[in-house]
């Protein structure tokens, strides 16, 4: 009967492990209150908007007609792109529009990183806009996003992710209701203080604020915390839009994760001093909504034997039936392109690459180029 207890007491914890992020932590933000804003009268800060490049050719064209027309709408905004070392001819692409963007040329591969410090180095904006190449941003994007910063103690702006396609697979359909959750999460938590992170989408900072760091680490959740380091709010702008067309295939969608992942712990471990020195609060949706989740895995398998385990106490016939169940679910979800078997088996697949990336990351390993994926 203790073991009967004691499986079912770990097997209630993964659940809970498992569904924290999604489920408990947004119902603890909602809780806490607002911190309102208070902007100041001044002069609007002047931009620099930055993104990095390798073997986009296909979404060039669509990428430099959004630049033209963000630059009409915001004349005195500089475009800065750094080419990865390209073998599409990306690079000449973006060159043969110098009188909208400044190119620099890598001299090889050497990553997103590397490339965002180049560009960084040479912009002359108050404000750093950083977006990839394969994002295009709605025209009133760079105006609204400005504004934000004219409260003095606002150091940096996310924008609002919309993705393209989710209904052109069961991988595209839950990276999309994935995002969905993972932008309300990132509301709220401006709402109540500091966003925990940035992805390379679309956000920004202070140009005073952007730090020095090894090109081995996520640039994009790097740069971003060094906001909340230096004691100044990063925050998040739902109005402004930025949008990307989704993965659709599962083995892209794979190695993104596990590549994301790798980098992801890399970076924790050289934030980490940094990251012992903040608010309680801040400590706390850290560990809520990044933590947690990148060991989602490993609560995915210990709740799985245990409830196994407890299975195989009660009847030897419910745990036969469960796991004929549980195998045929994932059969059918493998060969199945859309419904929830499909969603069940990408879900999964998601935890997999995740924590696959974690213990790459602690074994030492990382990555520190990219490859767009072919399903886009």
């Amino acid at each position: 009967m203790a073991t009967n207890l004691i499986l079912a007491a770990i097997l209630l914890l993964c659940l809970v492990a498992v569904a924290w992020p999604f489920l408990g932590y947004p119902l603890i933000l909602r809780a806490l209150p607002t911190r309102p804003e208070q902007p100041v009268a001044g002069l609007a800060p002047s931009a620099s908007l930055l993104f990095c490049a390798y073997n986009e050719a296909d979404t060039m064209p669509d990428k430099l007609a959004n630049l033209a027309m963000l630059k009409r709408r915001y004349p005195a905004l500089e475009c800065l792109a750094f080419d990865d070392g390209s073998t599409d001819g990306t690079g000449d692409l973006i060159a043969a529009r110098g009188d909208l963007v400044a190119l620099i040329r890598g001299p090889g591969r050497s990553g997103k990183a590397h490339g965002m410090k180049q560009l960084a180095a040479r912009a002359r904006g108050d404000v750093l806009i950083f977006t990839d190449a394969n994002v295009l941003l709605d025209e009133e994007a760079v105006d609204r996003l400005l504004a934000r910063y004219a409260d003095p103690a606002i150091g940096g702006v996310l924008g609002s992710l919309h993705y393209v396609g989710a209904d052109e697979s069961a991988t595209a359909s839950v990276g999309s209701l994935y995002w969905r959750l993972e932008e309300r999460l990132k509301d709220e938590e401006s709402r109540t203080g500091n966003v925990l992170g940035a992805d390379g989408s679309i956000f920004s900072i202070r140009r005073s604020l952007y730090p020095a760091f090894p090109d081995s680490v996520l640039d994009d959740l790097t740069v971003s915390m060094a906001v909340v380091f230096a004691g100044r709010r990063l925050v998040k702008a739902k109005d402004v839009i930025a949008r990307e067309r989704l993965v659709t295939a599962r083995k892209d969608e794979y190695r993104r994760k596990v590549r994301i992942a790798a980098r992801a712990w890399h970076t924790h471990s050289h934030l980490r001093p940094q990251l012992r020195q903040m608010t309680v609060i801040d400590r706390f949706k850290y560990a809520s909504r990044k933590i947690i989740r990148w060991f989602g895995g490993v609560f995915i398998l210990i709740g799985a034997v245990a409830a196994g385990a407890l299975a195989l106490r009660l009847s030897p016939t419910l745990y036969l039936a469960g796991a004929l169940a549980v195998a045929f679910a994932v059969w059918i979800g493998v060969r199945s392109k859309s419904g929830p078997f499909a969603a069940l088996v990408d879900v999964l697949i998601a935890y997999a690459a995740t924590l696959q990336g974690v213990l790459k990351a602690m074994s030492g390993r990382t990555v520190t180029t990219w490859n767009p994926a072919k399903s886009r």
